[in-house]
């Protein structure tokens, strides 16, 4: 009988980040165009951020203290090629010290090379649309292989594309009031496809090097009749992302929440339910059903959960979202889901994107006006289950 408080012994406990989030200064991305545009809809520039790209050390001995062993972070695209075909060499020295650094402090490095953001020129030449998008992301991926080439088992190509096309609908003012994203739709959906292959491509030229691309999975749960438009609804929101990963080595899922779904499409949170500081449902058990899902939509492709946390001020709902996330996580193990590792999101207290700062989802509080880092109580308990690979009991 399998043990059922107990996780494999190889498994990778970590938390992610990723590069415009925490580390400041990343003027050469689309993102930060965007922020500082007339008539931005983003709550507030990302500024210093976290000042992450000079506190890096800090944070993976604050992460390997908590008592994890694994570091999910991204390359900034715009700062290793801040204009086109014109590569940092300093940048490219840079995150090969975070592989090294993570190695000296007793972490795994697990590194996204496209995290959202891209550089200015990139967006401006089509972004993923742009007629030379995968050829110019293959070559993306050439350059840094001096990062990922030793010391690296698991490389994400693209973080979210699914998520990162229906953001498109965000960021223009004269679209965010429009309700609802649309759909990707195929031709966005094909380039990332074809982006993402181009990358493995190159990758495979390293022997060993795991690759994979991660993919933002909601746990959609039909009412009864709705088993049809949910998986309707959920096709090209995501299914055809994770059906990509099919012959990949693995395939990032992560997941937040659940989404019920009627014969229309989504319905609202259930009345009285608790939410987050974003206005999702809080359900850790989602992670349960989105990784049951992502192992049969990709046919058994091996897994890591490369995100899942919650945005809450109140520390106490963050252990209980850790812990009842991952009793979820292992009864999908136990059921048979090949799951190699979790990775909280995140790290640490960052910009989250049009919403600012105000959201936190982070294992350590950032204070805003000195970067000190503060490590919470959920980041104990978190490291308490890693350190022994256990639950806690009932």
């Amino acid at each position: 009988m399998p043990n059922l408080s107990a996780f494999p012994p190889e498994f990778l406990w970590g938390a992610s980040s990723a590069g415009h989030q925490i580390e400041g200064g990343n003027v050469a991305s689309d993102f930060w165009e965007m922020e500082h545009a007339s008539g931005t809809v983003f709550a507030e520039p990302s500024g210093d951020a976290c000042d992450g790209y000079h506190r890096w050390r800090e944070d993976v001995g604050l992460l390997a203290g908590i008592g994890l062993n694994a570091y999910r972070f991204s390359l900034e695209w715009s700062r290793v090629e801040p204009e086109e075909g014109r590569f940092s060499r300093a940048a490219i020295d840079h995150y090969r010290r975070v592989v090294e650094g993570c190695h000296e402090r007793g972490v795994t490095p697990v590194v996204t090379l496209q995290h959202i953001t891209v550089p200015r020129w990139f967006r401006r030449s089509g972004w993923w649309t742009g007629p030379e998008a995968a050829a110019r992301f293959a070559r993306f991926t050439e350059a840094v292989l001096p990062i990922v080439s030793e010391g690296v088992g698991h490389v994400c190509t693209i973080n979210e594309p699914n998520f990162a096309a229906m953001l498109e609908h965000d960021l223009a003012p004269a679209r965010a009031a429009g309700g609802a994203p649309a759909a990707p739709g195929p031709a966005v959906t094909e380039a990332f496809i074809t982006a993402h292959r181009r990358a493995v491509e190159v990758l495979r030229s390293v022997p060993g090097l795991a690759c994979g691309w991660t993919v933002c999975v909601v746990d959609h749960q039909p009412v009864e009749g709705a088993e049809e438009a949910a998986a309707a609804w959920a096709r090209p929101r995501q299914d055809v992302f994770l059906e990509a990963a099919k012959g990949d080595d693995f395939v990032g899922v992560q997941v937040y929440t659940r989404e019920l779904i009627g014969p229309h499409g989504p319905l609202p949170v259930p009345e009285g339910a608790e939410t987050t500081q974003i206005g999702w449902e809080y359900y850790p058990e989602a992670i349960g059903g989105a990784v049951r899902h992502a192992a049969t939509v990709t046919g058994g492709t091996p897994i890591l959960v490369t995100e899942n946390g919650v945005a809450t001020a109140d520390d106490t709902r963050r252990a209980e979202y850790l812990t009842r996330a991952l009793r979820a996580l292992k009864a999908a193990m136990d059921d048979g889901a090949d799951v190699r590792g979790y990775f909280h999101w995140s790290l640490l207290d960052n910009f989250e994107w049009l919403l600012g700062y105000r959201p936190t989802f982070g294992l350590i509080a950032v204070d805003r006006a000195t970067f000190g880092r503060t490590v919470k109580p959920s980041a104990h308990v978190y490291g308490a289950i890693a350190r022994s690979g256990r639950l806690p009991g009932p």
